[in-house]
């Protein structure tokens, strides 16, 4: 058997990072400034609002790493680490050390299919947003008044508002608002079937690693971080120590990540 060209090509663009297609487009939507009109797409389980957890400030990875334990049950090296810097700095009274704890600390990151009014010929994109937007969403979702808004004859276009930062250090802001009026998905009904299943596939927009995949990138991130190293007795020996046991990352991110 040959090699799967198309399968090369879909593990290439995850290498990179850039959820491209084999065609050269990317699978995700960017808003640009201003407002913009979408559409959610159905999708076939009925969850429309996908949910993935990341780590950031790790390695050189775009886009943060997949977290094994809140995805997939699996041990996750940096929960752990984490967890650890977090009792370390709680322990000695260290600021530092728990600023840098908190930057580990995982993320969570939605996700959804949608149709971007005007470019309905490039197929569904995938958005990803922040909790703000996905408390807004869900809202809508919820409310009768809006009734399904994926449905593909009688749902709701969404107008999307963008905003960049207007100084450093500050964060885009983005605000959604439900259109009144109900419209078919496509103008061409025959069209929407091949829409549909034309869907990126969710799973493979993102590198799994393994745990022992990820001990290898906090590894080489701590051997480059004789900072983060200093912080924490226990950083040379993590890997031996902790492989399966519970730690108290969750409680910590929920009690100071909750905003």
């Amino acid at each position: 058997m040959g090699i799967d060209m198309e399968l090369m090509r879909r593990k290439l663009a995850t290498l990179r990072g850039d959820g491209r297609g084999s065609d050269g487009t990317s699978h995700w939507f960017k808003p640009d400034e201003g407002d913009t009109d979408i559409r959610i797409v159905p999708t076939a389980d009925g969850d429309p609002l996908k949910e993935m957890f990341f780590h950031y400030n790790v390695g050189d990875h775009r886009g943060g790493v997949v977290c094994p334990k809140r995805n997939y049950g699996e041990r996750c090296p940096i929960c752990d680490f984490a967890s650890q810097l977090w009792r370390e700095g709680t322990e000695t009274n260290d600021e530092e050390t728990k600023k840098l704890a908190k930057s580990l600390f995982v993320r969570t990151r939605y996700f959804s299919p949608v149709v971007v009014r005007g470019r309905e010929d490039e197929g569904a994109k995938i958005y990803g947003y922040g909790k703000q937007a996905y408390e807004l969403l869900l809202g809508y979702i919820l409310d009768p008044e809006y009734g399904d808004v994926t449905d593909v004859q009688e749902g709701t276009d969404i107008t999307l508002t963008y905003t960049k930062p207007n100084k450093p250090g500050a964060y885009p802001q983005t605000s959604l608002k439900m259109r009144r009026n109900t419209s078919p998905l496509l103008e061409d009904n025959e069209a929407i079937p091949a829409l549909l299943d034309g869907i990126p596939e969710f799973e493979s927009l993102f590198e799994r690693l393994t745990p022992e995949q990820v001990d290898v990138i906090l590894d080489e991130q701590l051997a480059g971080d004789k900072t983060a190293e200093s912080r924490s007795s226990e950083t040379t020996s993590y890997n031996h120590q902790n492989k399966s046991g519970k730690n108290d990352v969750d409680r910590a991110f929920d009690e100071l990540m909750s905003g």
